[in-house]
């Protein structure tokens, strides 16, 4: 198994396995010619126009070597239909930079044959010592104004759960579109203020942001593609497993 980075760590210039990377500033096709992985996942962040190359560069890859890719995409692909939730095969349809460049990928993708490769769409990540988690203590610890939303429907899911679902789809060999939410969903307010309670942060402060006067879903729940019931999850779960201890 190998990885990218891009800031500078020491730890990770010493693992022989790891290889610093900018997607803004490099070509993927070398390091895809010196390590020829069967399997590739992408999670990279930056510009849009630089990942947007750079994808097409992997699915040249794919092609070609008949290779996989796992892309992880968002809940923003449907963020212009805001009256329901969204399932695995729904139309994409975006408002937002973000999601449009994520719709762009997947629809290249989607014209590949089934077996080279996953979409994979998340909701909000949350769980114990996530980057989600860790600013709520710190806007906490400085008496900063946490933003909810709370006319915002969504599901959530968390780091953990979501390794178990990744590992599974790729030990199983598993084709399609899947979407890694919980079964349930909640207003994004009353979500962070039961894991502020759960975490014991007292008397938060919270800045109400409305979109809109009716609630809105932010949501992609699973229907098609389901896993075992053992790697699904539940906003119960996702709070349990943010607040718990060390």
């Amino acid at each position: 198994m190998y990885g990218t980075y891009v800031k500078d760590n020491l730890s990770l210039e010493e693992n022989n396995r790891m290889f610093q990377w900018n997607a803004e500033t490099e070509t993927i096709s070398l390091l895809l010619e010196e390590l020829a992985p069967d399997l590739i996942i992408s999670s990279i962040r930056g510009d849009f126009s630089a990942q947007t190359h750079i994808h097409f560069e992997i699915i040249a890859y794919l092609v070609k070597f008949q290779k996989k890719l796992i892309f992880i995409s968002s809940a923003n692909v449907f963020d212009v239909f805001t009256n329901y939730p969204s399932y695995e095969y729904d139309k994409t349809l975006s408002q937002s930079v973000y999601g449009r460049f994520k719709i762009k990928i997947e629809n290249a993708l989607l014209r590949l044959p089934n077996h080279l490769y996953n979409i994979v769409r998340l909701p909000m990540i949350y769980g114990h010592n996530s980057p989600r988690i860790k600013e709520l203590k710190w806007m906490h610890d400085l008496k900063e104004p946490i933003e909810v939303f709370p006319n915002v429907v969504i599901n959530a899911t968390t780091q953990d759960k979501f390794v178990q679902q990744m590992h599974y789809i790729i030990n199983r060999d598993l084709e399609g579109v899947f979407h890694l939410g919980s079964k349930d969903l909640i207003h994004h307010k009353e979500l962070v203020s039961e894991i502020c309670e759960g975490l014991r942060l007292s008397n938060p402060v919270f800045k109400n942001v409305y979109n809109s006067n009716e609630d809105r879903y932010i949501a992609v729940i699973p229907k098609d593609n389901l896993l075992p019931k053992n790697l699904q999850i539940t906003i119960e779960d996702v709070i349990l497993n943010s607040v718990k201890l060390s």
